[in-house]
């Protein structure tokens, strides 16, 4: 004879260990940051989300980094470029011999001794925005 409940029962089971078995989407949640810290250890750091080629002017209520970088940890995937000025724009060679801007992959670095476009370079304490995007 035919029982419903347990034909009910067992067609639950089954759907229950589908859903369970079923990959889950990534959190919307989560976002990636860049780290910038003002002092080295790294201490003095705050995270800032990575807005895929937006520039981050270091002004308003941000402007206690600038020019207070002394450490970047860059996510992985990413590439952020550092800039001495505002509106994420590169000037060349500034008058003090040092890169304008240098560009950075994953890692911790510390500023002092960065690669730049003219080799390694201090970029401590130089940084007015940033801008990141994916690799």
């Amino acid at each position: 004879m035919f029982n419903s409940k347990a034909l009910l029962a067992s067609t639950l089971a089954a759907v229950l260990s589908l859903a369970v078995a079923a990959p889950a989407k990534p959190s919307t949640d989560a976002s990636v940051t860049v780290e910038v810290c003002t002092s080295p250890g790294p201490t003095g750091c705050i995270n800032l989300p990575v807005v895929s080629d937006s520039c981050i002017n270091f002004t308003g209520g941000l402007s206690f980094l600038n020019k207070e970088i002394t450490v970047a940890i860059v996510p992985g995937g990413f590439i952020c470029t550092f800039f001495q000025d505002f509106g994420c724009t590169a000037t060349g060679v500034s008058n003090a011999g040092t890169d304008s801007e240098v560009a950075l992959v994953q890692g911790t670095w510390d500023m002092r001794s960065v690669p730049g476009l003219s080799g390694t370079t201090s970029f401590d304490d130089l940084t007015s925005s940033i801008s990141c995007s994916p690799l």
